[in-house]
């Protein structure tokens, strides 16, 4: 019988599976709570408290250490009018590591841990209109690529007011990397170098073929940026309160995350934009002289080219220096659990995410630019980019059931829902983070006195955006489908001294 009901919960446990991720950002930080949901604030039975109420520490029994690995599998799909494409099957390890000293006779607790804060990334191999071979006109597939990831730890204290209530403050480093490459499109103004007396670049490009221009209503290079990492801070205050030995509540604060990624590289390559226009430019040239023949309409525009300072013999690929700044959200939090009796307990969170202020914008600086015709074109060697996110507030709300079925055997589920945060205006291709519901299962087995083991598995639910039209990226997006789901393995062990 015991065999049968182990084996269960077990496959129970399997098919129940969900995606930890609300945005950029995990939905918890370890196997125990993620197993209910999610639900921590209110819940003062993990250190995991250091990431989401350090008050709640003071209310462990045992000084402890926690270690966590998760490994997280998203699965992206896009499709726009050209592309039907599943992304690349990648795996994300996620590790943590926490240590808690709990003095016995003192009402002062604290504790230090890492923690993965949460990330994103996807990889394609996607069709774009301007990347085609000039010969046939087929698609030449582009690598679309991101990857961002954040990790953050320092030290918790917090300390005991009565029997009943505590609060505590953490103070945490902030470890993140990002990585960027896709086709970027910007607005032929960028552009701001003369081409001749009276007209820029930008506005050469941009006037339509009976005014002289191209008719572009947007430009576009292929951007890899890499080797970004920035370091930054993070503060934490919480209260916690045992209302009775069946309830309590938890109040948490965490504070915004500003980050500069610095000693970043960037390489553009406008070489098909510019091949385009030199193309559209001979079209014109063979119009307006009927009797010229393709190769006399080539020099002929060579020889414009140059006389605007264009070299084509030198290209239209550059490196630069890099940096970039983002921030990562505030967050208010509200949590409470409730012990229906000895064996079984209930928990919920409410947690306010302020992405609108942290994802407004990413700010790109661009500098020391090698090749001299981008240099002419843009009118410097340096660009500064507002890569526009626009993204949106959201509220998480958590809520978790877990019941002791015997004195080593701890059951958990849960569920999490948090409103998607990317905008149909600004969502694309390799940032979709789009989940909006989750599903939890885990379990804890006491090995002995001082270990446990603990395990879950998540689901985040497939969710779409549309991009709008139009869209403030880049034509691609216009009317596209971006859809992620997210599957997570989680397993720790908590040692208590």
């Amino acid at each position: 019988m015991k065999l049968i009901f182990k084996s269960a919960i077990i496959f129970i446990l399997f098919v129940t599976i969900t995606n930890a991720q609300t945005g950029t950002r995990l939905v918890d930080f370890n196997a125990k709570s993620i197993g209910r949901g999610g639900t921590s604030i209110g819940v003062f039975d993990s250190n995991n408290l250091l990431m989401t109420n350090p008050a709640g520490i003071s209310f462990l029994n045992n000084s402890a250490i926690d270690v966590n690995l998760s490994l997280m599998f998203p699965k992206v799909h896009f499709k726009n009018s050209i592309n039907d494409a599943d992304g690349d099957d990648n795996v994300f390890p996620l590790p943590s590591l926490s240590y808690v000293n709990k003095y016995q006779d003192s009402n002062f607790s604290w504790g230090i841990g890492f923690f993965t804060y949460g990330g994103m990334g996807a990889d394609y191999k996607l069709n774009h209109n301007l990347f085609r071979d000039m010969a046939t006109g087929k698609f030449i597939q582009q690598e679309y690529h991101s990857q961002i990831a954040l990790m953050q730890g320092g030290l918790t204290a917090a300390y005991k007011l009565s029997e009943n209530l505590s609060v505590g403050a953490s103070l945490h480093l902030v470890y993140s990397t990002l990585e960027f490459a896709m086709p970027y499109s910007l607005k032929p103004s960028i552009m701001k170098g003369m081409a001749m007396p009276g007209m820029t670049f930008g506005q050469m490009f941009g006037a339509p073929p009976q005014m002289g221009g191209f008719g572009y209503d947007e430009v576009t290079a292929y951007a890899k940026m890499s080797d970004l990492t920035a370091l930054g801070f993070n503060g934490k205050i919480g209260i916690a309160y045992k209302v009775n030995e069946n309830l309590s509540i938890g109040l948490n604060y965490s504070s915004p995350i500003t980050l500069t990624y610095k000693d970043g590289k960037a390489d553009m390559d406008m070489t098909a934009q510019l091949m385009d226009g030199f193309g559209k430019a001979v079209m014109g040239y063979m119009m307006q002289n009927p009797g010229s023949t393709q190769q006399q309409a080539q020099g002929a525009i060579m020889s414009q080219f140059a006389q605007m300072g264009i070299d084509l013999s030198k290209g239209a690929a550059a490196t630069y220096d890099m940096e970039a700044e983002l921030s990562f959200p505030q967050s208010f939090g509200f949590g409470l659990s409730y012990k229906i009796n000895r064996d079984f307990m209930v928990a919920a969170d409410f947690e306010y995410l302020n992405w609108a202020d942290a994802f407004d914008k990413m700010s790109l600086k661009l500098s020391n630019g090698n090749n001299p015709n981008i240099n002419k074109m843009i009118g410097s060697s340096s660009m500064n980019i507002d890569f526009p996110m626009n993204w949106e507030n959201s509220l998480l709300i958590k809520v978790g059931v877990e019941y002791n079925a015997t004195p080593d055997l701890a059951l958990r589920v849960g569920f999490a829902n948090g409103a998607n945060p990317v905008p149909s205006s600004t969502i694309f291709s390799i940032f979709p983070a789009v989940v909006e519901n989750h599903i939890t299962a885990g379990l804890s087995y006491k090995v002995s006195a001082p270990l446990t083991i603990n395990a879950a598995l998540e689901m985040g639910l497939e969710n779409s955006v549309d991009g709008s039209k139009p869209h403030v990226l880049a034509h691609e997006y216009e009317g596209s489908t971006s859809t992620l789901s997210t599957t997570l393995l989680h397993l720790g062990v908590s040692y208590n001294l």
